[in-house]
């Protein structure tokens, strides 16, 4: 799948708190501007945050998805390294995008959870399983978006979203809202946060596929991740329960290496990575857990999380054009009380922070 990048021209209506210059310019942190409407007649807005350095991020209220991320390499030269569309149609008819997932990121086995004695049944949209919140995640519904103040060194928008209870077979009234930063230091931050009425699990990430190339393949991007353990998982890529060592293995990226170096050792069980790493830390501060390095480019980003796992996926059905690194809490953390708890609970406030920061060298 090609790399979209965007060439509608849009009416805009412009909201800003400062401005950065570019090529001369002088052009506001923050414009937003109707993307277009869904079959119900909804407003879908977009939103444009600049920095400093030239750098600027898309994001759109449907789905609450990065739409599009502008990133310099070695020679300051910006390219978009995340999959894109150019219509609204094309993200409403399914296109892969870095959406905003939940309530609950990658699955639940076998579509089904007991929480407080009361068993849940959800859609099984993966074989038996259920995956990223259902036929209608968070990935697909039009969130409520607004310019929020960032400070004189970033650009902020923040989505929030409703999920009434019972949507998706979820309980409880969840509030969701995350925040996209573009700061001065070429850093795209998101902070989660989220409240409900009633016991619910949630885990939510986001499903950007990078390729900070721009464009082919990302098997010669080099890779190191700080995880040196995993969980294991079934054929169907459930969690069986123990978590083991990458040492010796084709998942082993603790030293920089090629994404395609050992790729051919997972097929023909799986085409590719699609696999949960372990992440040291305490689940409040920000933790390294990976960085990538293209080399022709010179283009590195690095992703820093407070959550506990990070899910490496080569985009297996997209040939390999793409990579996503999905900070995110374990597959199937709801039917397993060993790993770390997706369950919010009223009173509660879910807080979570992953940045991707940029740079080159």
């Amino acid at each position: 799948m090609p790399l979209f990048q965007f060439s509608l021209a849009f009416i805009t209506l412009t909201l800003a708190f400062v401005s950065v210059q570019s090529h001369g310019a002088s052009l506001p942190r923050v414009t937003e501007t109707d993307f277009g409407k869904t079959s119900d007649g909804t407003t879908v807005k977009l939103f444009t945050l600049r920095n400093a350095k030239g750098m600027s991020a898309k994001v759109m209220s449907y789905g609450a998805t990065l739409t599009e991320l502008q990133a310099p390499d070695r020679r300051g030269s910006l390219t978009n390294v995340v999959l894109g569309a150019d219509s609204l149609e094309q993200y409403v008819k399914g296109f892969n995008a870095a959406s905003v997932i939940g309530r609950v990121a990658n699955r639940i086995a076998k579509a089904r959870f007991t929480l407080d004695g009361v068993e849940y049944k959800l859609a099984a949209n993966n074989g038996p399983n259920h995956i990223h919140g259902g036929r209608v995640g968070f990935a697909s519904v039009v969130w409520q978006g607004r310019i929020v103040p960032a400070g004189s060194h970033a650009a902020a928008v923040q989505f929030t979203y409703l999920s009434k209870d019972g949507e998706e077979g979820y309980p409880g009234n969840l509030t969701v809202k995350v925040t996209y930063t573009l700061t001065d230091a070429n850093e795209l931050r998101l902070d989660y946060q989220a409240t409900t009425d009633k016991a619910t699990p949630i885990n939510l990430t986001n499903h950007a596929y990078f390729n900070l190339a721009s464009s082919g393949d990302v098997l010669a991007h080099e890779l190191w991740l700080a995880e040196d353990r995993y969980t294991l998982a079934d054929d169907q890529l459930i969690p069986t329960g123990e978590i083991a060592s990458v040492k010796g293995t084709p998942l082993d990226f603790t030293k920089s290496t090629a994404i395609g170096a050992r790729i051919e050792q997972l097929k023909p069980k799986v085409n590719g990575y699609d696999h949960n790493f372990v992440i040291n830390g305490d689940g409040k501060s920000l933790v390294l857990a990976a960085r990538v390095t293209e080399p022709k480019s010179g283009r590195v980003m690095e992703t820093r999380t407070t959550e506990p796992g990070v899910q490496l996926y080569t985009g297996n059905h997209l040939q390999h054009r793409a990579l996503c690194l999905e900070t995110q809490h374990y597959p199937d953390s709801v039917n397993r009380p060993e790993f770390p708890s997706t369950i919010l609970r009223p009173g509660q406030t879910l807080k979570s922070t992953t940045v991707f920061a940029f740079s080159a060298k």
